[in-house]
């Protein structure tokens, strides 16, 4: 008999609580849609920042080499999601894949993960866009007081107004509706990848061919060290990665990688598709590849244009142009970046709601937050509340420690979604998959092995608050959840309970 903590959902039923009128979101959005989100959350500082960082310290020139391994990491794990979100056209995006194929118990557990990941990324991105805007305000000359510019700008209180103010706004733009959303986000990326093209093209005319000799520099081995702030493997084998080399170059593709997170989030969204069958597997290797593109160009940009042994830490893409005698680049390269990061945030916060409602429709939380607004038909009260939250979290508490479980979350996520295809391939091939992931197990297989060794280079100490993290959540599910569930009360949706009145459209 199988345990009530892996009883399972139903892809049909699933599929079937998304036409309840009451938990009913609007199919709104397209294959540019979505594509457009991808790239959205994807580019962020990354692309001003990691590039040159990691070519410095770790990968030479190579760091092109090394965006490619990455991105081929994140295509392993985006052809497991385009089946999923195409198969399953439901919020939650892995949370929901899991309780079609795991079960309850892993499903609230990658949900509560993904709750985490997506409000400490919120928060994160939030103040770092604060940080661009106050840049930008004092070369303008105008300073915030320091009580509101910074969380510790002040002696005892500070509240970084701005970075809240951000969330709140956003929080608003997502309650009005999904495509009002759309419509920002596509305003705003245009005006972002308008600037990394300009970066590259400008940045192309400054290359020198003999920065790149040697475009793979000797290997140089790394210490291994032995305290909480190690990464994990070296704690475990005592072995540590080299820098610089071919070694050197997925060295640097597991720190880059991190520039790649996001595109599982257009998965989210899939229930909120016209047609999701075939505009989700589009948006979501759609937007990973341009950002690929995007990535490798620059990073054989600030190479070309500046010696890697030189690039500076902090923002090596604009000190490369003012090492040519370009300085206003770098205001321009700041104004790209905080316009980038308003869609990197909004979206993060639009991941988290989608998933947060998904686990309330189904009972493993509240059963309030998952009506939509009668108007707009959002999950609005989800929304409100989460966005309110991370608005305090962004004004208030210091972040920076906690950035690395975002990074541990969406690796966590990837191996569960991986699992979840080979599982539910045996448990139900019947099941019509308008995209199939090729050479299933192999390709899941190594995407887990792929996730897996990079969680393993992420720091002990970020092992052990997702452990303290993943342990409260099972104890909430406990207390509140498994007797809340749905599928614990026996409470399925009929064909019944979808019929609409007159004139309703969710489309």
């Amino acid at each position: 008999m199988t345990s009530p903590l892996f009883r399972t959902k139903k892809v049909e039923q699933s599929i079937l609580d998304t036409e309840e009128p009451e938990h009913a979101l609007k199919k709104s959005l397209s294959a540019l849609d979505l594509t457009v989100f991808g790239v959205g959350v994807i580019i962020g500082t990354g692309i001003f920042v990691l590039t040159g960082t990691v070519a410095k310290n770790n990968a030479g020139p190579a760091v092109a080499l090394a965006f490619a391994a990455a991105g081929v990491v994140c295509a392993l794990a985006a052809l497991c999601y385009a089946e999923f979100a195409s198969t399953v056209p439901v919020a939650g995006s892995a949370y929901t894949f899991s309780y079609a194929s795991l079960g309850e118990l892993p499903a609230w557990i990658i949900g509560w993960d993904l709750v985490l990941e997506f409000a400490l990324g919120t928060a994160v991105v939030a103040v770092g866009w604060s940080g661009y805007i106050q840049s930008l305000m004092g070369n303008a000359g105008w300073e915030m007081p320091a009580v509101l510019g910074s969380r510790e700008g002040a002696d005892g209180f500070g509240f970084d107004i701005l970075a809240a103010v951000l969330v709140l706004v956003l929080t608003g733009i997502l309650v009005l509706g999904m495509k009002l959303s759309a419509r920002v986000t596509s305003l705003v990326v245009a005006i972002k990848v308008t600037v990394v093209l300009v970066v590259i093209v400008a940045g192309a005319f400054f290359v020198t061919a003999d920065n790149y000799d040697p475009f793979v520099p000797k290997a140089q081995p790394v210490e291994a060290g032995n305290n909480l702030d190690s990464p994990l493997i070296q704690l475990m084998f005592g072995w540590a990665p080299s820098n610089f080399g071919v070694m050197g170059i997925f060295t640097a593709a597991s720190v880059v990688f991190f520039a790649f997170i996001g595109f599982d989030i257009v998965a989210t969204a899939a229930e909120e598709t016209k047609n999701p069958q075939r505009d989700m597997p589009r948006g979501i290797l759609g937007s990973l590849l341009i950002c690929t593109v995007l990535y490798v160009l620059v990073s054989i940009v600030v190479t070309g244009m500046q010696h890697y042994s030189r690039l500076s830490v902090d923002a090596p893409l604009a000190d490369a142009f003012k090492a040519t005698g370009h300085p206003w680049f770098a205001g321009f390269i700041s104004f790209g970046a905080a316009v980038g990061l308003t869609t990197v945030c909004m979206i993060l916060l639009l991941g988290q709601t989608r998933v947060f409602f998904a686990m309330s429709r189904d009972g493993l939380l509240p059963r309030f937050f998952s009506r939509v607004h009668p108007r707009f038909k959002t999950p609005h009260r989800p929304t409100i509340l989460l966005g309110v939250v991370i608005a305090v979290l962004a004004g208030f508490t210091p972040l920076n420690e906690l950035a690395a479980l975002v990074n541990i979350g969406t690796l966590f996520a990837f191996v569960i979604v991986a699992v979840s295809v080979i599982i539910l391939r045996r448990t139900r091939p019947d099941l019509h998959r308008s995209f199939r992931t090729p050479w299933v197990p192999f390709l899941p297989i190594v995407s887990v092995a792929a996730s897996l060794w990079l969680m393993l280079n992420l720091p002990a100490e970020t092992w052990v608050r997702f452990a303290v993290w993943m342990a409260l959540g099972i104890v909430v599910y406990f207390v509140y959840s498994r007797s809340h569930s749905r599928l614990a009360r026996g409470e399925e949706t009929t064909a019944g309970d979808v019929m609409r009145p007159p004139g309703h459209d969710t489309r």
